[in-house]
């Protein structure tokens, strides 16, 4: 090969590596622009590192490329949670003064403050009073609902005055309504899921997401309960805190004008008390949350399966916990009289009474409401379905006659009054003796769907011979359902200014000055010699200024003081109207429209508060409705009963 040939050979060799390298470079930093502008990984830079000095050049000029450039659909960076709050020490809470809410406008006042702090612990702890009477067993039936206690995570206390609310006849706050049935914001609390039943039977309060503290505490056991499951007992045990309940305090008027300061403080306590103890059981007692998921999310998942669930002490199927409470049932039984006004107020001790299933106490029937007999017309069109009672006494009477025993059809010999409008219609199907609701087949009784109350008042032409708003209804559902009306009930109280407890609604009143009359002459009758002188002139003088002014100045006889003595206390209320008047009367005020209206809420209202499995397809909320219309007219004249 000659000189020439082989330098060319050489030159070619040379562009031909260096061409390559060249091509193999910019396909390399293709490669790595795109992997730098999606996730860099590490190994990627360990690879550059180990790159030619030109190509590591190349990539530190890429670097701040790197850190600004992503893709279009890439979110912007998280930035880390806000925590909560740090948790203020026990004494810290404990010492916050509590505010009295008697009126609406006291309660917006306060509902900012207590509305951010939810928004940091969604948690309240919850308590109720009432007025009580010493020795009086806690098996009878409590008094009204005299003041509700909320308090929130730093100790701010609410003592809500429920009479007040009633006596000036102004409905609750909407944002406390909202709060207390809010299913995000726990009330906690011992005995709250009862509470919420009393507040639902006095005012129609709904209070939802409630967490039992003994249920807590049972399944924590974060610390050994000594003295028991009470709210005095948890706060000693687990916060060494002591909590006053002295029978003076507990049976204090919570109805009077003024709260003195010891029934403020004692009352807020309670609810204080709740919270700390929540989140001691928690142990959340110093430092905040600071998982990712939200506040509630992690309070909630402590409580999972105790919300909204009554305390049942003997339920409980764990031997610790059936230890524990033996124990206490041993100690106690060396001072039995005392327990009915020892712990806490609001529930009666779970060892001592055994909690009666939701219905006990109900009549049920003792025979099945359908018999499912038929009426035909003259010309067998079938009419209806009737009780067999009622199916015999047209053949007694000679106006009907046997077609067939099974199923039983007695066919009319004279022209009905009516006839079905269609043969799909609600009355001429067979029913099933069983509770609409659960499908329960035995213990079941009657159920008015439109309230008694209601349909008394309701016009002749919209309750003859109308069977199709009353159903069969076990006894548990029946006790439900009337616990979901109680609630409609006050709804339709506070839009139609018909109040449910009040005097405008009790038929007979206690006269106050008959009775005081009535009781000093007793007295006199009875013990007026051995009373002290300036005490009979007293009564004396009670009994001269209820009959009249001329007798102030002349000695009583003894048959003036007997007259007195056998007064009738009781009057008959002049402004009585029944709430189910008042109610009815103003949806009246729109015609048979109205009323349809009324009787369409009832039905809708046990519909979704009930939700029936086994209600018959052909019953509707709108049941007659467009057949009142087409045979009354929009124009009826409304008499009310």
């Amino acid at each position: 090969m000659s000189r020439q040939s082989a330098l060319t050979a050489a030159v070619a060799t040379v562009l031909g590596a260096t061409l390559g390298g060249v091509l193999l470079w910019r396909a390399l930093r293709t490669q790595r622009k795109k992997l730098l502008a999606g996730q860099v990984e590490p190994a990627a830079v360990e690879e550059e590192q180990l790159e030619p000095v030109e190509l590591e050049k190349e990539a530190v000029q890429l670097q701040p490329v790197q850190l600004t450039l992503a893709p279009p659909s890439a979110p912007p960076p998280a930035l880390p949670p806000a925590l909560p709050p740090l948790l203020p020490p026990v004494e810290q809470l404990l010492s916050v003064r509590p505010v009295v809410v008697s009126s609406e406008e006291e309660w917006e006042q306060l509902w900012p403050s207590l509305q951010k702090e939810l928004s940091a612990y969604p948690v309240l702890g919850l308590d109720c009073e009432w007025v009580k009477t010493p020795g009086v067993s806690v098996k009878g039936r409590a008094g009204t609902v005299s003041l509700l206690q909320v308090a929130s995570y730093s100790g701010l206390c609410a003592l809500v005055r429920l009479p007040q609310f009633r006596a000036a006849k102004r409905p609750l706050p909407s944002s406390l309504l909202g709060v207390l049935r809010d299913a995000h914001v726990l009330k906690v609390g011992v005995g709250c899921y009862e509470d919420g039943k009393r507040l639902a039977r006095d005012y129609g309060l709904a209070l939802g997401c409630t967490v039992d503290l003994r249920y807590l505490a049972l399944r924590q056991r974060q610390a050994v309960l000594n003295n028991g499951l009470s709210l005095k007992s948890l706060a000693a045990d687990l916060l060494n805190i002591p909590l006053d309940k002295s029978l003076e305090l507990r049976c204090s008027d919570w109805e009077a004008d003024q709260l003195t300061l010891e029934q403020m403080t004692y009352a807020a306590r309670d609810a204080q008390v709740s919270v700390a103890i929540f989140f001691h059981l928690l142990g959340l007692n110093s430092s905040p949350a600071a998982d990712a998921k939200t506040v509630f999310s992690q309070l909630s998942s402590h409580c999972q399966g105790l919300v909204d669930v009554p305390f049942r002490g003997r339920s409980l199927g764990d031997g610790e916990v059936r230890g524990i409470e033996g124990e206490r049932r041993r100690r106690s039984r060396k001072n039995t009289s005392d327990s009915s006004v020892s712990g806490d107020q609001q529930v009666p001790d779970p060892r001592k009474n055994r909690r009666k299933p939701l219905g006990v106490g109900y009549s049920a029937r003792k025979s099945p409401l359908y018999d499912n007999c038929f009426l035909y017309a003259p010309d067998s069109q079938p009419l209806c379905t009737c009780d067999k009672k009622k199916a015999k006494w047209y053949l007694d009477k000679g106006i009907g006659e046997l077609i067939s025993e099974d199923p039983y059809i007695v066919r009319l010999k004279f022209e009905p009054s009516g006839r079905p409008d269609s043969q799909h219609d609600y009355y001429l199907t067979a029913k099933e003796n069983l509770c609409v609701v659960c499908g329960k087949m035995e213990t079941y009784i009657r159920k008015n769907i439109v309230p008694h109350e209601y349909r008394r008042h309701f016009p002749a032409e919209m309750k003859d011979h109308n069977s199709h708003d009353i159903l069969l209804l076990c006894t548990a559902c029946h006790a439900a359902s009337n616990v979901h009306d109680g609630l409609l009930k006050q709804r339709l109280a506070e839009e139609h200014d018909a109040p449910l407890a009040c005097e405008e609604g009790v038929r007979v009143l206690e006269d106050s000055d008959r009775r005081r009359a009535r009781s000093a002459a007793r007295a006199l009758l009875t013990a007026g010699e051995g009373l002290p002188e300036s005490r009979r002139e007293e009564l004396h003088d009670i009994v001269r200024n209820f009959f009249s002014e001329e007798l102030q100045q002349q000695e009583l006889t003894t048959e003036q003081l007997q007259r007195a003595a056998d007064l009738e206390t009781r009057i008959f209320n002049e402004s009585y109207v029944p709430h189910g008047l008042k109610v009815v009367r103003a949806y009246a005020k729109r015609g048979l429209r109205g009323l349809m209206e009324l009787e369409r809420r009832w039905r809708q209202h046990f519909l979704s508060t009930m939700q029936p499995r086994h209600l018959h397809p052909l019953w509707s909320v709108h049941h007659n409705h467009a057949k009142f219309l087409r045979k009354y007219g929009e124009d009826l004249p409304i008499k009310i009963n």
